[in-house]
């Protein structure tokens, strides 16, 4: 059974397909952010976003945000598995590892179809 709805698999790609085409960074990691919160509860697209936001990272030569998803590429998959994650988090090193953040209502409403 999927962990996330077919709605918000969707909500993902979007997101993910926007970063990757953004005209600025700002851009890239608001988009990057959003995928993130839609992506908690499926291993494989957690850990596929926090790979996404290291390259950025590095691609910005931003050492501390690099290595603060360096520790979350270690922990998405796990916490995503054990249902061990903060709901809603934007995954960036300032949101903190674990605090829980409001849902965007559209993201909200993708991640409630399931």
């Amino acid at each position: 059974m999927p962990r996330i709805s077919p709605e918000a698999r969707q909500m993902y790609r979007r997101e993910m397909t926007a970063a990757a085409t953004a005209a600025d960074s700002h851009a890239r990691w608001r988009h990057l952010e959003r995928a993130h919160i839609v992506s908690q509860p499926d291993p494989w697209l957690h850990t596929c976003n926090h790979a996404a936001m290291l390259k950025l990272a590095l691609h910005q030569h931003d050492r501390r945000e690099a290595l603060g998803q360096v520790l979350r590429l270690i922990v998405a998959a796990p916490g995503s598995l054990t249902g061990r994650y903060p709901v809603g988090n934007i995954g960036r090193v300032d949101a903190g590892l674990m605090t829980p953040m409001a849902i965007p209502d559209d993201l909200a409403a993708a991640l409630a179809s399931h």
